[in-house]
């Protein structure tokens, strides 16, 4: 019983680890992205375009995290 108990508590904070080193992954990568992304396009302020409320590069954006999402999903 007592066994049982230790087993999912273990479990529990096994699991707990896994999210905390996927968020962590998450949000380096998506980091990562996003200054890789701006970095490329030196020709437009991404920032100042989205404040302005320029839909296109917005979508972009939304794009992009989407995509880096879906791939570090998949590796994760």
């Amino acid at each position: 019983m007592t066994s049982d108990l230790t087993m999912t508590a273990f479990q529990m904070l096994r699991s707990l680890a896994w999210a905390l080193v996927a968020a962590v992954s998450f949000s380096f990568a998506m980091g990562l992205a996003i200054k890789v992304f701006d970095w490329l396009s030196t020709d437009i302020n991404e920032w100042e375009e989205i404040k302005k409320g320029n839909l296109g590069v917005a979508l972009i954006f939304v794009a992009m995290i989407l995509a880096v999402g879906l791939v570090l999903y998949k590796v994760i």
